[in-house]
């Protein structure tokens, strides 16, 4: 599905002048058949029921246009035009959204949603536009679970050792590396091939990305401990956004809002289809009670003095007295 096509504010003053389509390079990490696909596909159809043929909404999944922060880099120079992301990836650009990446920080997807869609989730978009991006909305992934090829994870004493591929993302890194594990930063298309050649233990990711990538081929098990809330984000460029009036931008808006509930709502069906689905498939599926939650928490105490020096002991405190 791969195009070429940059769109820049001065094509798209151009072309929407001459009642020409203007084109949007969307570039996203996963298959058109996952939360991703569903959320760029919600965007495009609004997009096109908001503004008739003013804009061509062209798809590069499966990293057509390379890694999300390849993609990301592209957007600040103008060379992509919007993408939906994963936030470890986002706090490279601003690292302050790396405060939705704390273990075990939000509590359920009621809760995770709340605030989001909130005045803390208003504030972190806000800071996209001092980067050179322009944040519309929070997507959803879910939350994120440990697969592996050597065995059951119950505790964090099982955790040892594993050689487990995460996001570029600090906030993972120091709570992996807290539990004992070998945490491997690693962009997700070099992911599949480690797996599959045994450089890498195994992985963590929501249930929606195991399910929609096929994660059951290369490994043997999935150990449903919700570490992690993984929230998403649909981004446009700054130089695409600059370029629209105030009825487009409205129109993006609204895009975005439809592909915000496509997301979840896929995200939704997976948390309650995902195990059974994964277990069909042949993977061996624990879920972990509280107790054993709480164990892998209470590893991580003194990695949560880190988190309140680095985001603020208030902030956190926020986010956990949302209701």
């Amino acid at each position: 599905m791969i195009r070429e096509f940059t769109l820049t504010a001065a094509v798209l003053a151009g072309s929407t002048a001459m009642g020409q389509a203007a084109e949007i390079r969307l570039g996203y990490a996963l298959s058109e058949n996952s939360h991703y696909g569903a959320g760029a596909m919600a965007f495009e159809e609004t997009l096109t029921q908001e503004l008739g043929d003013a804009f061509t909404v062209r798809q590069f999944p499966n990293s057509g246009l390379g890694g999300e922060r390849e993609v990301i880099e592209g957007m600040q120079i103008g060379t992509i035009d919007a993408t939906i992301a994963s936030s470890g990836t986002l706090s490279n650009f601003v690292p302050e959204v790396g405060v939705f990446d704390i273990p075990f920080l939000l509590r359920d997807l009621d809760h995770a949603r709340t605030v989001l869609d909130g005045e803390i989730g208003d504030q972190m978009l806000a800071k996209f536009d001092d980067v050179g991006l322009h944040a519309l909305a929070w997507g959803e992934q879910g939350f994120r679970h440990i697969t592996n090829s050597r065995g059951p994870i119950s505790t964090p004493e099982d955790l040892a050792g594993l050689k487990i591929r995460t996001m570029e993302n600090p906030v993972h890194l120091k709570a992996f590396e807290a539990l004992g594990a070998a945490p491997t930063p690693m962009a997700w298309p070099e992911v599949i091939p480690a797996l599959q050649q045994g450089a890498i233990d195994g992985q963590e990711n929501p249930l929606s990305v195991i399910v929609s990538a096929n994660l059951d081929e290369v490994q043997k098990y999935a150990s449903l401990d919700g570490h992690v809330y993984s929230p998403a984000i649909i981004l446009v460029s700054q130089q695409l956004w600059d370029g629209l009036d105030d009825d487009q931008k409205a129109a993006f808006d609204t895009a975005a809002d439809a592909a915000v509930a496509a997301m979840r709502d896929y995200v939704d069906n997976v948390e309650a289809e995902g195990v059974a689905t994964l277990r069909e498939r042949g993977m061996e599926v624990n879920i972990l009670d509280a107790e054993q939650k709480q164990a892998f928490q209470d590893g991580l105490a003194d990695v949560y003095t880190e988190y309140e020096a680095e985001f603020g002991k208030e902030l956190m405190d926020s986010i956990i007295a949302t209701q």
